[in-house]
């Protein structure tokens, strides 16, 4: 049965065009930042660092300085290949699994382990993984930027220095993730009002929400470096912090903590064009079947019935294969150049708010990355100490000959790989312009069991899905969020680039110069 429809509204997602570089963020604040960057003489890769930090205060539900890490795609302008930045999850050395009982129950949601006394791998200290996201922005920057760290971290700080714009989507995130937020002292007293959620105003412009001392750390990162946040004064402010609310991350872990530069993993793809993917603990292994399964189907001129039947057989049986993933709060940005260089990048906090757990001194949210680790022993998966984890990331640039045409990724947990790959092929191989490719109905597939899809494909699309077993009709909403929020960005031969956000996170934003 298709649910009751209780939203009367139909939205949409302008692209944005120019020849000077676009950016494309799940939050407009963002995608500003990158751009202003961008206007001030920054490559993509400098517009990509500027616009992860200033995440970090205006989607702190997602991502921040105090994130586990994540994945980029660079394919730079005159470079044949693509490289792959990997800043993923690691476990503290010091993580004890004794510390990680577990209840004889099984959980009904997020990744469905065993249950674990007090949730102490989902929220609180214990469920930190080591922050590597300063250390994913510290090599993106170092290796490729162009611009000086202070001009590259200005705009994030300001926006810092601002808050929180409290408005109806932010009031939303914070609601949801109240119960645990007001479990911890400083993250109740920063996003709560009296124990309770805080509520915009009814009439004029929304307020603001003053952040703690993020602000201030990031003031202080941007005039000390990077490697401050790991071995300077926002290390020790970082380890009093956490040693204070009960956290095992030492200073070894934080020193030790370092992204890698490897090749990307070359596919090839139709039309003599190859896709370059982040391999490893990423979406990657699960998605490689079904790009073969896919790559030598017919292709008529719009996407059919027999392409998303074979679509979701494939991404069934790959997950068959793959353990199931969670829904997490992650988000992702694509940024194109005047020049060409193409930047995908994809980082978290794992859940919203991940661990709910805000540090007085640094007024940084905490991931809770051990919620990607089984609690059981002896599993491919299982928890231990410095241990690096599965995650459900995508991002990829697809190139021709040697130059970067388009790049992509989303947010979305386990419903990233169908997302990630439907955009892609709208656009590439049935030569959908960005805008209506967004726009487009989409089927999910998270697990081996059954899709979801967009009752918007139609009578004949879902017939033949359900030739194959269950299939579960659900709507685009902004919560509950049944599909992921994938962006792209293509790069036409004149120079061109066109970049669009998904229309559903209703703060998400394609812009261009």
């Amino acid at each position: 049965m298709i649910p009751p429809i209780t939203e009367g509204w139909r939205l949409t997602k302008p692209a944005a065009s120019g020849r000077r570089g676009v950016v494309v963020s799940q939050c407009r604040a963002g995608a500003e930042a990158g751009i202003a960057i961008l206007e001030a003489g920054g490559n993509a890769v400098d517009a990509a660092v500027g616009t992860a930090m200033a995440l970090a205060s205006q989607e702190p539900w997602n991502s921040g300085l105090g994130g586990y890490g994540g994945f980029a795609v660079v394919h730079r302008a005159g470079e044949a290949r693509a490289e792959v930045l990997d800043f993923g999850p690691v476990s503290p050395r010091g993580l004890t699994t004794e510390a990680f009982k577990l209840t004889g129950r099984m959980t009904e949601t997020g990744f469905r382990w065993p249950e674990v006394a007090g949730d102490a791998n989902i929220h609180g200290p214990l469920a930190v993984a080591v922050p590597a996201a300063v250390a994913g922005c510290e090599a993106l920057h170092t290796r490729w930027g162009r611009l000086p760290m202070a001009e590259v971290m200005a705009p994030a700080v300001a926006l810092a220095k601002q808050g929180l714009r409290l408005d109806w989507f932010a009031a939303l995130k914070i609601a949801a993730a109240a119960r645990d937020l007001r479990r911890y002292g400083e993250s109740a007293r920063i996003y709560l009002r009296d124990g309770l959620p805080p509520v915009p105003p009814a009439e004029g412009n929304p307020g603001t929400i003053p952040l703690g001392n993020l602000a201030a750390t990031m003031e202080q990162l941007a005039r000390a470096g990077w490697r401050d946040f790991y071995e300077g004064e926002i290390a020790s402010a970082f380890l009093r912090d956490q040693k204070a609310v009960g956290g095992v991350i030492d200073a070894e872990d934080l020193r030790g903590c370092a992204a890698r530069v490897v090749p990307a993993l070359q596919v090839p793809w139709r039309g003599g064009r190859t896709l370059q993917l982040a391999d490893g603990m990423t979406a990657t292994p699960a998605m490689l079947p079904v790009l073969e399964a896919l790559r030598e189907a017919e292709y008529g001129p719009a996407p059919d019935a027999a392409w998303f039947r074979l679509l979701a057989g494939a991404a069934k049986a790959a997950y068959a294969a793959r353990l199931d993933a969670s829904d997490t709060c992650t988000t992702h940005l694509t940024v194109c150049d005047a020049e060409g260089t193409m930047v995908a990048m994809t980082t978290t906090l794992m859940a919203s708010f991940g661990s709910r757990v805000a540090l007085p001194e640094t007024g940084m949210m905490l991931n809770n990355g051990i919620m990607l680790f089984d609690p059981r022993p002896g599993r491919a998966a299982s928890l231990a100490p410095g241990k690096r984890a599965l995650t459900n990331m995508a991002p990829f640039v697809l190139r021709e000959g040697d130059a970067p045409v388009m790049a992509g990724g989303a947010s979305g947990g386990r419903h990233i790989m169908a997302a990630v790959f439907q955009l892609m092929s709208f656009v590439a191989d049935f030569a959908m312009d960005p805008e209506a490719a967004a726009h487009a109905p989409r089927i999910s597939v998270a697990g081996p069991d059954k899709v979801a899809a967009d009752p918007g494909l139609g009578e004949e699309i879902l017939a033949a899905l359900a030739q194959d077993g269950p299939v579960e009709m659900v709507r685009r909403y902004v919560m509950p969020a049944n599909f992921a929020n994938p962006n792209l960005v293509m790069r036409a031969p004149d120079g061109t680039a066109t970049g669009v956000a998904d229309d559903r996170s209703p703060w998400s934003a394609a812009l261009a110069r």
